[in-house]
């Protein structure tokens, strides 16, 4: 029983933490909304990720360092932001896309992409989402966003993207 105790301070110490963040994400596509989640509605924001002018749907990309997939600091508000919508929303499922860059070999990128989708799924559930409404995937470096070989393009390629399903 004292272990299901400490497990869940654990997850509650790490959740405060992560909504004691106010990173803005550094996408162009960042809003400057101060709130996140369902409480953002109130401060004229609509949050639907279905609406193209809703945060939910312009910002979808957790972008990673190089060789990394641990979730950067700017990116955490926004994991917190679609981590509100879902957890508020229990019939919504998303599929979270890990993705490489053109470097490396495939198998690696693969594994590389998988582990970047399950970081953002695994805060998402830290979060409050039921993990029955979070699928995960890799497609390592097959499906790029940008297609030259500058280190932007590679930048642009590091990602996990969170795609809402109809």
């Amino acid at each position: 029983m004292s272990s299901r105790i400490a497990r869940s301070l654990t997850i509650a110490v790490f959740a405060a933490s992560l909504a004691a963040c106010s990173s803005v994400p550094l996408d162009q596509s960042a809003t400057s909304g101060s709130g996140t989640g369902a409480d953002s509605a109130s401060s004229g924001q609509i949050m639907d990720p279905f609406n193209p002018q809703s945060p939910l749907a312009q910002q979808r990309s957790v972008y990673f360092e190089f060789d990394s997939y641990t979730v950067p600091e700017q990116y955490r508000s926004l994991v917190e932001m679609h981590a509100s919508y879902l957890a508020s929303h229990a019939q919504q499922n998303v599929r979270v896309e890990g993705h490489a860059d053109a470097r490396g070999g495939s198998e690696y990128n693969l594994a590389l992409g998988q582990r970047r989708s399950d970081a953002v799924s695994r805060m998402m559930t830290l979060l409050g989402v039921n993990s029955s409404q979070i699928e995960t995937i890799s497609f390592g470096k097959e499906r790029p966003k940008a297609t030259g070989s500058t280190e932007a393009d590679y930048a642009e390629n590091r990602r996990a993207d969170i795609v809402y399903q109809q």
